[in-house]
């Protein structure tokens, strides 16, 4: 039935069902959409509530493929029938009035030009339907011609409770009745059969997804890679080489679609270029950095851009970034396309590069007041460590980025102690480059922290090599007493002892009192390791009457830490846990993680040799809230734990705490406490076998608790415990 106007007056007329065009069928659904599965049946199980549904994210993540899945799924079909309808957006021109003549078009409801949805109102109120509105980024897009006209056509179309309406869209300016639905990447099982399913050739499945981590397991660049592969008909060894060479400029498929145009399509929308000129630039520096750009920092990184919380909310509005963690990040793919190919010819990123090396220039020093404020590194190393790594490679004698790279490390030595792929590049420096000793000294740092003490030696001595050539005293000082403490950790207690009184002489010949705090610290540990208990009682207290004149708290509180091991070594149990427990007093006023871990391991292994084992545990509680992106730390906790473990007859858990230790040592190379974890290992695994009524039971004694007591008198006589 229809009303006709006739002569000023409504009358009805009956019009015949087949005068009214049958709607437009959906496109095939696609042949495969591997990992979507669940997604697939949350989404038709919201549609056949009727639920507004919006499926957004970034171009080639899937969405039209899930859209039309879902169209042609078996209930979707049984609820709706033939009323599943499918709009691509992009195949028209964005105006009001395109749209709605596409609309009446695509469902049949046979009515020619309408001028808004009064005429169609009838129809799309007469029985339930499904319908996508796919690209919708095209017509809703804010900054476009007819934003305003089509946005209300589309949020009153969400509005009827007899249609679900679903849209994808690279845009999060939807209706706000939507249901949200963001469309991640692929896991890499689907990434896997996504690429196999087109490629089909086997074999190397590990060269293959190593590629495929590195497009992030994004949809469209998976299918282009393996159709590019397909139609070369590449073995996997030229498709690894050519992806090294090309990287996602070979994802282009002749006579179809490329990355590249997926990607400029994004970046040619109203909404992007209303952000101005520096939105494509500031795009290309959160391409560059791996980590994408950290929102607490935008405006000490990009002072001079009044605009940039916008520019940045808008990124994340176009799906061309995304929040992570406090981060803006890129995918893979979109990185790969974006980054600036020449960076130096980029202003913005130069400017940025200065930001980050002007913040690493301040000094870092626990007992400094800034020294807090310097944990910025530890969510932004890896961002640095690649600016360094890109730097370096473009100028080996811009001696600005090699202090840069000198200040980086001292940073991650008190925050986030790890080696740095920048190691082989410091050490291949001619030694007549002004920055390669002081960067060799951090370096010897960094191995230092994660109890690689080998081959901190050898960049030690490689350092003083230098700094005698050059004639400069302090450094020659600073050396001797780095590498002091090395053969302390090695066990060289006599040669430590030489090189440390060396240094000393020159500290107190060039009048450096810091440095000769310093070095009575140092030998009073050394003396210690070599069992001169009262030389080295004694050389702790004149270290930490310098320090006190100097009001340096942070190596105060460590002296009275090694004062504490030296006590308890002595038998004064008492005398050791006051000093270590003044030590925390200090570090908890500062909230000193490190000294704070280490003056709760130690009171935890004295509380340990004293049977004491609730203290023991709970100071082992305590020393895991330190354990602050610190590998090295946590394997000493799993080690201490393993043994305490292992005394309580909990064999079990202590052999998962032992293997943990073992894997981190082994994965630093720490090879003395890997030995000792592996003693640990061995007497737990002796004890499973031969007592395993006891693996289980707490309060079972086991009665040849041997090697522990040897273990805590190794450990204490070999330096493990004064950190």
């Amino acid at each position: 039935m229809s009303y006709l106007k006739c002569h000023g007056v409504l009358s009805l007329t009956l019009v015949p069902l087949y005068s009214i065009p049958p709607g437009e069928l959906p496109p095939p659904p696609p042949r495969a959409c591997f990992g979507r599965g669940r997604l697939i049946e949350d989404i038709v199980t919201l549609a056949g509530y009727l639920t507004p549904l919006a499926l957004i994210g970034t171009g080639g993540i899937g969405k039209t493929s899930i859209a039309l899945a879902v169209l042609h799924h078996s209930h979707i079909k049984k609820q709706f029938g033939d009323n599943r309808w499918f709009i691509r957006c992009d195949q028209f021109p964005a105006s009001c009035t395109n749209f709605l003549n596409r609309l009446s078009k695509v469902i049949g409801a046979g009515v020619e030009n309408p001028e808004d949805l009064t005429p169609l109102r009838p129809f799309l109120s007469s029985r339930e339907m499904i319908l996508f509105l796919d690209n919708a980024e095209s017509v809703l897009d804010p900054q476009g011609t007819s934003a305003r006209e089509i946005y209300a056509v589309v949020k009153e179309l969400s509005q009827f409770d007899n249609i679900c309406l679903c849209i994808t869209s690279r845009i999060s300016t939807i209706p706000p009745v939507c249901k949200i639905l963001d469309i991640p990447t692929l896991s890499m099982e689907a990434a896997h059969d996504t690429f196999y399913h087109i490629y089909k050739n086997g074999g190397q499945p590990d060269l293959v997804n190593r590629i495929l981590e590195q497009l992030d397991f994004h949809p469209l660049s998976i299918t282009l890679l393996a159709t590019v592969a397909y139609h070369n008909r590449w073995e996997i060894n030229r498709l690894t080489r050519e992806w090294e060479r090309q990287r996602t400029g070979m994802l282009h498929i002749p006579h179809d679609e490329s990355l590249a145009t997926t990607i400029e399509l994004s970046l040619a929308s109203p909404m992007f270029k209303e952000l101005g000129h520096n939105a494509h630039d500031l795009l290309g520096v959160v391409a560059f950095f791996p980590q994408g750009i950290d929102e607490n920092n935008l405006d000490w990184l990009f002072p001079t851009l009044s605009n940039r919380t916008k520019i940045f909310d808008n990124f994340c509005i176009l799906s061309l970034t995304y929040r992570s963690n406090g981060f803006v990040r890129m995918l893979a793919p979109l990185r790969d396309y974006l980054c600036p190919k020449d960076p130096v010819l980029s202003q913005l990123l130069r400017t940025t590069k200065d930001h980050y090396f002007h913040r690493l220039s301040v000094g870092v020093y626990p007992n400094k007041p800034n020294f807090t404020e310097t944990q910025w590194i530890m969510s932004e190393d890896v961002n640095i460590e690649h600016l360094l790594d890109v730097f370096t490679s473009i100028d080996i004698n811009l001696v600005s980025v090699w202090d840069a790279c000198a200040c980086f490390m001292e940073h991650l030595y008190w925050h986030k102690p790890r080696l740095v792929m920048l190691g082989p590049k410091i050490e291949g420096l001619p030694d007549e480059h002004p920055a390669k000793p002081q960067c060799l000294y951090r370096l010897s740092w960094l191995f230092g922290s994660v109890g690689n003490r080998v081959e901190e030696k050898q960049l030690l001595i490689d350092t003083l090599k230098i700094w005698k050539e050059q004639g400069n005293d302090f450094q020659v000082a600073e050396a001797l007493r780095s590498i002091s403490g090395a053969n302390r950790w090695l066990g060289l207690h006599k040669e430590g002892i030489l090189q440390i009184k060396e240094a000393l002489g020159i500290y107190q010949w060039i009048e450096n009192v810091t440095g000769q705090a310093y070095s009575w610290q140092e030998l009073s540990r050394l003396l210690y390791n070599d069992n001169q208990l009262d030389a080295a009682e004694e050389a702790a207290s004149k270290a930490i009457n310098l320090y006190s004149n100097e009001g340096d708290q942070f190596l105060v509180c460590r002296c009275h830490r090694i004062l504490g091991n030296i006590y308890f070594s002595k038998g004064e149990v008492e005398a050791a846990i006051n000093h270590l427990w003044t030590a925390l007093r200090i570090a908890s006023s500062f909230n000193w993680h490190n000294q704070l871990f280490w003056g709760h391991y130690s009171l935890a292994q004295v509380f340990y040799n004293q049977n004491m084992f609730n203290d023991a545990h709970t100071h082992i509680e305590y020393t895991k809230l330190h354990v602050i992106n610190d590998t090295y730390n946590l394997g000493c906790v799993m080690e201490l734990q393993a043994g305490l473990l292992y005394t309580q007859s909990r064999f079990k858990e202590a052999k998962f705490e032992a293997l943990g230790a073992v894997d981190v040592f082994e994965k630093l190379g720490a090879m003395k406490e890997l030995d000792v974890c592996k003693a640990v290992l061995c007497q737990v695994e002796v004890a499973i076998s031969r007592f395993p009524a006891l693996q289980s039971d707490f309060n079972s004694k086991f009665p040849e608790i041997v090697l522990l007591p040897m273990l805590i008198t190794y450990l204490f006589s070999s330096g493990c415990l004064l950190g």
